[in-house]
């Protein structure tokens, strides 16, 4: 029994170790590190290969941290910086830590300085807006994008870094049940919004 029980041990720090290699290697030979698959408003959206990769700090000339190269916090921060002009006063931080529990449904995240909605929000969607998903057991850092195209029954995002496999945009049903408008995605906690 005991000697079972160490064949399995090893076999689970086996997988545990296998896993965290293949989010900092490049699975997709298809694409190199750093190169451009898409851009929103002239800002482009590069190729990180793994999750877990990344090529450094990317900083702006005035030391605005936008965060790691290429991961999907550095992208946001530095459209949000290029297209919106809009600097965080929480520079830093994960990808769920944008969204803040304590701030209720359409007042100002003070960490972003941005406007706050639950995914169950009278505030629809708007393009540019910041969409925040939670952590996972193998992602527990979490996910952010920018919102790109909104209807009455969709969004789209466009996306940084969602793995060596993913695609930069994805689209999300939204539907407005009871005069709130929900994005139909278990792993979305909300949107933030510039005022």
């Amino acid at each position: 029994m005991k000697k079972k029980l160490i064949v399995i041990l090893a076999l689970l720090i086996t997988a545990i170790v296998i896993y965290k290699l293949t989010l900092k290697i490049n699975l997709n030979r298809d694409y190199i590190i750093g190169q451009k698959l898409d851009s929103l408003n002239h800002v482009i959206v590069y190729y990180n290969g793994g999750v877990g990769y990344n090529s450094g700090r990317n900083t702006t000339s005035d030391g605005y941290n936008l965060g790691l190269k290429y991961q999907c916090v550095e992208f946001v921060k530095r459209y949000y910086y290029e297209y919106l002009h809009h600097k965080m006063p929480d520079s830093y931080g994960n990808a769920k830590d944008f969204f803040d529990n304590n701030v209720l449904d359409g007042e100002l995240n003070t960490k972003r300085n941005l406007i706050q909605y639950s995914n169950s929000s009278a505030s629809k969607p708007q393009i540019n807006d910041l969409i925040v998903f939670k952590g996972s057991v193998f992602n527990p850092y979490g996910h952010v994008a920018i919102i790109s195209n909104v209807s009455d029954s969709e969004i789209e995002i466009i996306q940084q870094n969602p793995g060596p496999y993913g695609k930069s945009r994805v689209t999300f049903n939204l539907k407005q049940l009871n005069n709130k408008w929900i994005i139909d995605d278990n792993k979305t906690l909300g949107w933030l919004h510039k005022k």
